[in-house]
């Protein structure tokens, strides 16, 4: 059962990866981190909140690409996506 959890949690992890260097790629860093945080008080709608979303989410990541609707409909999945898009902001500044 763990070998499980350890997977699902790894799988997550990469989800988090791809959508925020997808974000990135796109130069909305910064805005992505500032819509999430301002989206902190709607979070309990959870996966029906993403309805509204989705059209967004689409137009960003491709119409057959899920990946970003099943980490915002996960708290901790926002939480680690805000996390990995600041330590990539903190990348580009040091870089520059």
């Amino acid at each position: 059962m763990s070998g499980t959890y350890e997977s699902t949690e790894e799988q997550r992890d990469d989800l988090v990866e791809e959508v925020a260097r997808e974000i990135q790629l796109y130069g909305l860093t910064s805005s992505a981190v500032c819509f999430l945080e301002a989206s902190r008080p709607y979070r309990a709608l959870g996966a029906d909140a993403m309805l509204f979303f989705d059209p967004i989410l689409r137009g960003v990541f491709g119409g057959e690409n899920a990946s970003a609707s099943e980490i915002l409909a996960d708290e901790t999945g926002i939480e680690l996506l805000i996390a990995r898009l600041e330590e990539l902001e903190e990348e580009i500044a040091w870089n520059a």
